[in-house]
């Protein structure tokens, strides 16, 4: 197979976050409909923000809005709408943002791949461990009542499966702290990396 010519642009990485004065990082928020990821990731965004970094959120909801909006929810486009997400969010890293992403992504292999996407030392999971009972409770959107209706196919949590992380590297559960503790927490845990 003839390799690739891929022209090298002057401005490299290394300049890129020389420049910022940070570290690029990709904080993946993983849990149950529900549990917080969201709120998490604009509370984490906010407080990166005000320490005066560079950030950007990537969230299931506006992404599928968009670049994914031609996907579904079987597993494979699902594994889809990760993989693209991943190479979205590698792109941001390779301009030295910190990138905060909030995605259900419930399989672990998923997971993985886009470990494997934007690499392991750029990789920071944090699993939104919060009980299904306060999701459900949660539920704005009315989902999980559609889900249990059989209105909604392959809802994860109640149709679908969820692997927890077997090994992330925060766990939190949103129903037990107030946001701001969870925000110390995570914060004090990735910034400092």
């Amino acid at each position: 197979m003839e390799k690739l010519n891929v022209f090298q642009f002057s401005v490299t990485h290394e300049k890129r976050i020389g420049k910022l004065n940070q570290t690029p990082k990709l904080i993946w928020f993983t849990g149950l409909s529900g549990s917080g990821k969201s709120t998490l990731a604009n509370a984490l965004e906010e407080r990166l923000f005000e320490k005066g970094l560079l950030t950007y959120i990537l969230d299931g909801d506006h992404v599928r809005m968009g670049i994914n909006k031609d996907l579904g929810f079987s597993k494979e486009d699902r594994k889809e709408n990760l993989r693209r997400v991943a190479e979205i969010a590698r792109l941001f890293l390779d301009a030295g943002f910190i990138v905060i992403a909030a995605f259900v992504s419930p399989l672990e292999s998923d997971r993985a791949l886009v470990k494997s996407i934007v690499g392991a030392d750029r990789y920071f999971e944090v699993y939104v461990n919060t009980p299904l009972e306060i999701c459900e409770k949660r539920d704005v959107k009315g989902l999980y009542l559609k889900a249990k209706s059989g209105e909604i196919s392959n809802f994860t949590g109640i149709s679908a499966l969820y692997e927890p992380p077997s090994n992330p590297f925060l766990s939190v559960d949103t129903s037990d702290k107030e946001l701001q503790l969870n925000i110390d927490y995570i914060f004090n845990k990735t910034y400092l990396l």
